[in-house]
């Protein structure tokens, strides 16, 4: 699939590809990528904003489609589902990510997690695919030990964000993924909620900037 995406910043210096979360598009990073200073590809990921709409969904299949984007070598910055599809690309990828931001992502469960009723048709059209609320959803809930056991194929400098207390996503969580990936770094920004780019954009591009500024 070919994605749509938003290019900012200079023409040259390797690419800081940005994806968003579940029922999002690339514009929630706007105010962050005019504080980066760099060239930046903000994607629309399959079934959001611009993207064609795919007749299957998974996060895998999303990482397959964002791989093209990368390109020899390039940043990656994931917020929750783009975060999970960050981390499947730089399992998979590791000489093409050269460092990897994950923004309040939820890593697998570690136990079957009751199932979610299907969603149903929405009565007013939606700005993404509702088609892909389900199996997208089924794919962050389902338990994969293989996904924990691959988070050592990372060899990317790598940083977690977490939004503290007032997030779903729990800190436990991401100390677990923070001591599986050979280099890499937890930090969190207190109050933030999960939407850490969108609630507290200074601290943010303060602190994702100056990590991704020292591989520039």
């Amino acid at each position: 699939m070919t994605l749509a995406f938003r290019a900012t910043g200079p023409r040259t210096g390797v690419p800081v590809v940005l994806l968003h979360a579940l029922g999002s598009k690339s514009g929630t990073w706007d105010d962050f990528a005019s504080r980066l200073g760099r060239r930046v590809l903000a994607v629309d990921l399959p079934g959001h904003g611009d993207s064609p709409w795919a007749e299957k969904y998974s996060l895998e299949a999303m990482a397959d489609d964002v791989a093209d984007l990368l390109g020899d070598q390039a940043d990656l910055v994931g917020h929750s589902m783009g975060g999970r599809v960050a981390v499947l690309l730089a399992q998979r990828l590791p000489g093409r990510v050269r460092r990897l931001v994950v923004e309040d992502a939820p890593p697998p469960p570690a136990s079957v997690k009751e199932p979610l009723p299907p969603t149903p048709e929405p009565p007013e059209p939606l700005p993404f695919d509702w088609r892909l609320i389900d199996p997208i959803m089924a794919g962050l809930r389902t338990p994969d030990p293989g996904w924990w056991e691959r988070l050592a194929a990372i060899t990317a400098p790598t940083l977690l964000v977490s939004g503290g207390p007032s997030s779903h996503v729990t800190r436990e969580s991401l100390e677990r993924m923070n001591g599986l990936i050979a280099d890499c770094r937890l930090v969190t920004i207190e109050d933030a909620g999960h939407r850490v780019h969108g609630s507290k954009p200074e601290e943010f591009a303060a602190v994702v900037g100056d990590f991704l500024g020292a591989g520039r």
